[in-house]
């Protein structure tokens, strides 16, 4: 099985060096799919489920995203929110380096593995951590998120599926999402010691609950830059099909 590597390496304030590796499958863009010995309660499915969560607990015994944040909570509980801290985020193709808050830098690592864990209702956000962008701000996320849904879009109706150009599909991800965030604060409520985790979960929320509410006014704000697009008087080139 051939991986698509994601570096992820936190110095903290004491200059102690956390580095975690994140391997996808290049086929499917899920984590790989680790054995973890005595998984704690707060990770089975069972657990706190969510209430929109498709999965049985006689097929998925633990939760996706849970399981997978569970290798991850000693390094939650090594920084506050409010921390600063320098994160760098190493992809095949480029090296990205910050100072910023715990939160952000936590915000952005916990949005990767949800997205990559195997959770049905993050899934949609797969093609997004192929092409990851830490620490995106608000523009570059709804950016790059109704993209990658335009293109699913493209690719739906080249397979003869009904495609949704109007985005309503996109709101209903993200309402989904918000129900997910939801019960993965309530579990790390019980798993985390500091606030950290918790911080970023609530940042990751905020997300989800403005930008359905902003697709479709934030999109049009991107008009300008598509000029060249909508002005056939202005065309240069003229496509062959």
């Amino acid at each position: 099985m051939s991986t698509y590597n994601i570096i992820y390496r936190f110095q903290l304030a004491d200059n102690n060096i956390e580095t975690v590796g994140l391997q996808l499958n290049e086929d499917t863009l899920e984590l790989k799919d680790e054995y973890v010995a005595n998984l704690p309660e707060w990770a089975k499915l069972r657990y706190k489920q969510c209430p929109n969560c498709p999965l049985k607990p006689s097929e998925s015994p633990n939760c996706p995203v849970a399981k997978h944040l569970a290798k991850h909570t000693k390094l939650f509980d090594k920084v506050q929110s409010f921390e600063k801290l320098k994160l760098v985020v190493k992809t095949p193709q480029r090296m990205t380096t910050q100072t910023t808050s715990a939160e952000k830098a936590m915000s952005t690592f916990i949005g990767l593995i949800m997205a990559t864990s195997g959770c049905p209702h993050t899934a949609y956000f797969r093609p997004m951590a192929r092409f990851h962008l830490p620490l995106a701000d608000e523009q570059e996320t709804i950016y790059r998120a109704a993209s990658m849904y335009l293109l699913a879009q493209y690719f739906r109706d080249k397979n003869d599926l009904s495609p949704d150009w109007n985005l309503k599909g996109l709101k209903t991800i993200y309402q989904n999402i918000s129900a997910v965030n939801q019960g993965i604060g309530a579990r790390l409520r019980e798993a985390t010691k500091t606030d950290a985790s918790l911080s970023a979960i609530v940042s990751l929320d905020m997300y989800t609950k403005v930008i359905p509410d902003m697709i479709e006014e934030s999109l049009f704000e991107f008009k300008h830059y598509f000029a060249v697009y909508l002005d056939e008087d202005k065309r240069t080139v003229e496509l062959k099909l």
